[in-house]
């Protein structure tokens, strides 16, 4: 299976009189633009087309997920509670174990955590491996999920995403 983890677009800044409840917090207009583009990109890179896109129910993932689901709209889309920040990482793993070998998963979600969580699947420790705003990690895993047992594919910078949307050639 690959797992592409993908953390959401650029959002609004923090602040309690907009958006009393942070879940709330939506994407900026170029926060939703540069996260277009960076599906765009992510479409490219990827051998094979994602499968489906589990995403936070937070606004400014959940909208990330949108986007994603129209780079890739043929993936299904799932909303999983266990990717809110500081979630449950073994409610993931055990989400991510009900699905075929060749699928091509997307965890849509925050920052530390899915930094942490791929540290834990490559390495096999707590060390993160952090991503950007709209940045992506590709791993592939075999038949367990433990950690240490994947491997990184690509550690893939917003900016860079962006750069293969525009350029519009497969990688």
């Amino acid at each position: 299976m690959q797992i592409v983890l993908f953390r959401h677009g650029p959002a609004g800044r923090r602040d309690a009189s907009r958006w009393p409840d942070d879940a709330l917090r939506p994407l900026t207009a170029r926060g939703e633009e540069r996260t277009r583009e960076a599906a765009d990109g992510l479409r490219r890179v990827l051998d094979e087309p994602l499968t489906d896109i589990m995403t936070s129910p937070y606004a400014r993932a959940f909208r990330t997920a949108e986007l994603l689901g129209e780079a890739f709209p043929d993936a299904r889309q799932i909303v999983l509670e266990a990717l809110v920040p500081g979630g449950d990482p073994r409610a993931i793993i055990d989400a991510l174990a009900g699905f075929d070998d060749d699928a091509v998963v997307a965890l849509v979600g925050h920052e530390p955590d899915l930094g942490v969580l791929a540290g834990g699947l490559v390495i096999g420790t707590s060390h993160a491996l952090p991503l950007k705003k709209a940045g992506a990690c590709v791993l592939m895993v075999g038949d367990t999920l433990l950690p240490g047992s994947a491997e990184l594919i690509a550690q893939l910078p917003p900016r860079v995403l962006r750069k293969l949307a525009r350029k519009g050639a497969r990688v």
